[in-house]
């Protein structure tokens, strides 16, 4: 009995250690430029993260002092972890199943279109009032005024590898027909009346094209990049924390069966 305890509580020591990095993968995605002005995925990543922790720590006090009782609430609550820490990999991958950049002529970039990202995607940035707030955090940043510095002739930009989120929101779509003078100056053609996107650039530095839908999908397609890499995180984890799962719940009931053979034996005697 006391061998399966401590068996318990050494797989609820390792349980608490896989909520390491689903955390990380939380605090990753918080410090990440885009992500700290979106804050959609990162708080629910680290909150659950640290239930695990806690629940982990349940089962790891209940196997080494043996309490029945916490040893159930660990195999109750971390049952419910890992359904929801499934529920959000399959979630984050629906999500970002879609969207990705096209390819333009003498570009090394990509460009980006809104359409091209999920519903559920679109409706975070689409509201003016979310928005609104999202591009002010933008702006906020050094991520176009870097490429002043770095890029001073036309070709050298063209062929610079940018961001999403610097090719939506740092110029204007190529289509535009814009003049390059340097990466967040551009001379306005004759006519620019072929998108929108168009209409809505400006030479403002604090302006630019904040307010363009290429802006919006370069933001969706930096989320989908960086939510794809956390997500492959937490699927591994998922996996280690159902393998450990199962292992405790054998332990669990390998105690549970020593201790009925136990009694069964002393009433015996």
């Amino acid at each position: 009995m006391a061998l399966s305890n401590n068996v318990i509580g050494a797989v609820n020591f390792v349980a608490m250690l896989l909520s390491i990095p689903v955390v990380g993968a939380g605090i990753w995605l918080a410090t990440e430029q885009d992500n700290s002005c979106v804050k959609i995925l990162q708080w629910p990543v680290i909150i659950l993260g640290i239930l695990i922790l806690v629940v982990g720590l349940l089962g790891f006090v209940g196997g080494f002092w043996r309490v029945p009782w916490l040893l159930v609430l660990y195999l109750i609550g971390m049952l419910v972890l890992i359904v929801l820490l499934a529920c959000l990999v399959v979630f984050v991958y629906m999500v970002t199943n879609r969207g990705s950049g096209h390819v333009e002529p003498s570009r090394a970039y990509l460009e980006y279109q809104l359409d091209d990202f999920s519903g559920w995607l679109r409706r975070r940035v689409q509201r003016s009032y979310k928005w609104d707030r999202i591009r002010s955090c933008l702006s906020s940043t050094s991520m176009c005024a870097e490429l002043n510095q770095r890029y001073r002739m036309a070709q050298d930009f063209f062929n610079a590898k940018l961001t999403p989120l610097q090719s939506g929101c740092c110029k204007p779509p190529t289509q535009c027909g814009y003049t390059f003078v340097n990466p967040t100056y551009w001379i306005s053609p004759i006519d620019n009346a072929a998108d929108m996107d168009c209409l809505q650039w400006s030479n403002d530095q604090t302006q630019l094209c904040y307010s363009c839908d290429s802006c919006k999908a370069g933001l969706l397609a930096n989320l989908r990049k960086e939510w794809r890499r956390a997500d492959i995180v937490l699927l591994l984890t998922l996996v280690a924390l159902i393998s450990v799962y199962l292992m405790g719940c054998c332990a669990f009931r390998n105690a549970k069966t020593e201790e009925l053979f136990r009694k069964y034996k002393q009433g015996y005697t």
